[in-house]
């Protein structure tokens, strides 16, 4: 029996050279995988169709956008997730899903091999292949462009040698992965970290400097997860998709950072992500009224180290599951309304209020009503300070 290959499949230049290559330079048969996660751009029937026309046996999309808000996006916004305290892994959420369903078209094709389009010095090449790994670890990998030193010439050249129908070859000034979490732009004159983005590069968010009017909205959530905005129900998918278009009309969420990437290297990265930006903002303002001190301190140390999980590409790695279930825990009365006002490129929190809250107003008031009882701080403060105390005195005796 002829053995089968499923490729992950953009419909760009790589992976639609990959499906003949990999058919020639390996006798197998290529069952190409495209994933929805809201990325949008060219129409994914077109895209499935050109796999087919490059040489696919086989060619499946799968609508996945109601599975990557949900189960993906979700758990990012109750971890309040932001690689190096700034990017709400935008590219890294949506690598394991595409796994999942790649691993499941090689159950059902019987293939023995899953191939990517992932360069050697990129980020996910390890997401996938860790994914695959976890899920499937008899499967083995392909990864042409990284393992035969693939450049965009080569590619091209072998396109026209086979007569690929690959449509439109023009090559963008810069590297674009996007999907309904948000939108990463690299390369090009990105490189060069002093070179300012410029206004072509964005599309997502719009301008945040032009005039317009402020948009005040209010963010339902029950136990961490958007299910209203300004009172009407929504699903994870539409809370994401109606705050990208909101958000993004104010400039919410756009960010230009150098970041680490996996493999050791420095890399500067542009995002756009106005509807998580948004979310999260509204999320861990939330949090701050209804979870304990303690649970909040230690939640900030967790949320840093699923984003880390995340960003490597180690959601499936039972630390990931185990981190979960101490989130899953600290959300129990993360239920309430934030209200925010977004506009000149900011989520600015206004009012937050919850039936599970832990602000009592008699205690924090400083004016009448006031239940707090002065008299119990002096005992507080003498006792909260004495092993500072005792130490200082300590290094003063021994001088």
């Amino acid at each position: 029996m002829t053995d089968r290959v499923v490729l992950a499949y953009s419909g760009g230049l790589d992976t639609s050279v990959a499906i003949g290559w990999i058919a020639r330079q390996t006798g197998a048969e290529v069952v190409a995988v495209t994933v929805d996660v809201g990325q949008g751009g060219e129409d994914l029937a077109a895209v499935r169709q050109r796999a087919l026309d490059c040489g696919a046996v086989a060619a499946e999309v799968v609508d996945a956008r109601d599975e990557f808000a949900a189960g993906f996006c979700m758990p990012a916004l109750r971890a309040n997730a932001l690689y190096m305290d700034r990017y709400p892994v935008v590219s890294a959420l949506s690598r394991p899903l595409i796994v999942k369903h790649l691993v499941d078209a090689a159950l059902r094709h019987d293939a023995t091999h899953v191939a990517h389009g992932c360069t050697g010095k990129g980020n996910d090449q390890v997401r996938f292949e860790a994914g695959i790994g976890a899920l499937a670890p008899w499967l083995r990998v392909v990864a042409p462009v990284r393992d035969h030193g693939w450049t965009r010439g080569k590619a091209l050249a072998y396109a026209e040698e086979h007569g690929l129908p690959l449509g439109v070859t023009h090559r963008a000034p810069w590297s674009v992965d996007q999907n309904l979490w948000g939108r990463a732009v690299e390369t090009g004159f990105l490189e060069d970290i002093w070179s300012a983005p410029i206004e072509e590069v964005y599309s997502y968010t719009q301008d945040p400097g032009l005039p317009r009017d402020p948009d005040p909205v209010v963010i339902t959530f029950d136990r961490g997860v958007p299910v209203a905005l300004d009172g009407e129900t929504v699903t994870p998918l539409q809370a994401i998709r109606e705050l990208n278009r909101r958000a993004g009309e104010h400039g919410v969420g756009r960010l230009d950072l150098v970041e680490d990437r996996v493999v050791g290297i420095k890399s500067r990265e542009v995002y756009e992500a106005p509807g998580a930006i948004a979310l999260i903002t509204a999320h861990q303002e939330l949090e701050n009224v209804t979870v304990e001190r303690d649970a909040a301190r230690f939640k900030r140390t967790v949320d840093q180290r699923w984003a880390e999980l995340v960003y490597d590409g180690l959601w499936f790695s039972p630390l990931r599951e185990a981190l979960d279930a101490f989130i899953d825990e600290t959300q129990r009365h993360v239920s309430g309304e934030v209200r925010l006002v977004l506009h000149g490129g900011r989520a600015v929190v206004t009012g937050r209020r919850s039936e599970a809250s832990l602000y009592d107003f008699g205690l924090a008031t400083y004016d009448s009503g006031d239940t707090f009882d002065p008299s119990l701080a002096n005992g507080f403060v003498e006792l909260w300070g004495l092993p500072s105390r005792l130490a200082a005195a300590r290094d003063r005796r021994l001088g």
